[in-house]
């Protein structure tokens, strides 16, 4: 990587982790570009070299977010372990990934719960489009599922590890390993395919 777009990309990643700090304390509304800007060090015109508006730079960081969540749910996966070993392993690292990373739970519910989720549907990391999704998709083709339309079961998947994470943050409430393991089978359970998974 030369020096130029070395220096590029560390000022793009600056600007991103700082509107995701600048997010998490006033929210999208009351985080403007110059904040930003200023945030991260870098001159109020030059973000938009980078980010053309706002918009953009909150689609663009919910991407990397996404893709930084969708490495942490892969890290120590093996294809070679049984499906519901990896499961529970791809649920513990996104609950742990939450728990690590404050900034970035809050900015994933405030932008799915906005404009912009709706107005860009198909913007997602390609970790998720190409490990994530598919791995809950053999699930469901393999009989490890019920028999659920995905958008039933990923509610109560990402709902529950949410709510715990939230818990855990704002009640300063610790979860020992026991009991993370405990919170993954309550999900397993919800959504296993009873017929044919032990």
């Amino acid at each position: 990587m030369n020096i130029q777009l070395e220096d590029f990309c560390s000022k793009r990643t600056a600007i991103l982790t700082s509107t995701l700090e600048l997010v998490k304390e006033h929210g999208f509304h009351g985080t403007p570009m110059s904040q930003i800007a200023k945030t991260a060090n870098v001159a109020a015109g030059t973000i938009y070299h980078y980010f053309d508006s706002k918009e953009t730079l909150m689609v663009e960081l919910y991407m990397y977010t996404k893709h930084r969540l969708g490495k942490a749910m892969l890290a120590g996966d093996d294809e070679s372990r049984p499906y519901k070993e990896r499961f529970f392993q791809y649920m513990t690292n996104q609950y742990n990934f939450y728990i690590e990373n404050e900034s970035s739970l809050f900015f994933l519910e405030q932008y799915i719960n906005s404009p912009f989720a709706k107005n860009y549907p198909e913007k997602d990391s390609d970790i998720f489009k190409t490990d994530i999704i598919p791995f809950f998709d053999f699930g469901l083709e393999n009989g490890y599922f019920k028999k659920i339309d995905p958008r039933l079961m990923w509610p109560i998947i990402r709902g529950t590890l949410v709510a715990a994470a939230h818990f855990r943050i704002s009640q300063h409430v610790m979860y020992s390993e026991e009991d993370i393991s405990q919170l993954v089978k309550m999900i397993w359970d919800a959504i296993k395919n009873n017929n044919t998974t032990p």
